[in-house]
């Protein structure tokens, strides 16, 4: 199974931190934010990787590179101007290819990848899980900044309607199907899948390990000292 990490946005709210670095080069405990998710990417047997870019991309590309050291296979997908999250995987579909493909975004952190009902992520229970459906999604609880939450989630299926909402992880298993009939360019994610969720199509679990969207500078430092406290504990 292929993976893509969401690195094109321009991270406004960590400003002035993004105004000479990319959101996801933004470092957690002494590592940046986009190689904790290559590292476990790697650990299941992941070995092809897609990363976007647009603000500052160049400064991904030097920085990482072609991925050898983590014994992956990077590929970048280079956007001239920010293509939205529907855009950018649009973009990159060439590169990830026809099999379902992981997607995670690259200003998130998670302590570990989620997993398929129990199942670790793999190119069988992938296509076990899209069997019957164009997207399999991760909620997680409403953190502060977010009370309102995303989506229902009720015997694994999403839905826009019901209570209560939890919050989209930003991490999402996609059948490439799920972009057939979209337009080029840019263009979102959220209304694509509220389509696919009226019509049953998008299925998911509750993730319940830590997670934290790391969008101001706020919670980078408290998140910063919270792995480098549970690292001084392991």
């Amino acid at each position: 199974m292929k993976a893509m990490i969401l690195a094109a946005g321009r991270g406004e709210r960590l400003r002035p931190l993004t105004d000479t670095l990319p959101k996801p080069l933004v470092e957690v405990a002494d590592k940046p934010l986009i190689v904790y998710h290559i590292e476990r990417l790697a650990e299941i047997g992941v070995t092809e990787i897609v990363i976007n870019h647009a603000w500052l991309g160049h400064k991904l590309e030097q920085t990482l590179g072609d991925g050898s050291r983590w014994q992956v296979k990077l590929h970048y997908s280079a956007e001239v101007e920010a293509l939205e999250t529907g855009g950018g995987i649009k973009q990159a579909l060439p590169l990830l290819g026809d099999k379902p493909f992981l997607v995670i975004n690259g200003d998130v952190f998670i302590e570990q990848l989620p997993q398929i009902q129990g199942q670790t992520l793999s190119d069988a229970s992938a296509l076990a899980a899209l069997r019957h459906h164009q997207a399999y999604l991760w909620l997680v609880d409403n953190p502060a900044q977010h009370p309102e939450g995303d989506f229902a989630l009720a015997d694994g299926q999403l839905s826009v309607e019901g209570e209560p909402k939890l919050t989209f992880s930003g991490i999402g298993l996609y059948h490439p199907s799920l972009f057939d009939n979209t337009p080029h360019g840019r263009f979102g994610l959220a209304p694509l899948l509220k389509q696919k969720m009226a019509v049953e199509s998008v299925a998911g679990e509750y993730f319940g390990h830590l997670w934290c969207d790391v969008g101001t500078p706020e919670r980078l430092y408290a998140l910063d000292a919270r792995v480098r406290a549970k690292q001084l504990r392991d």
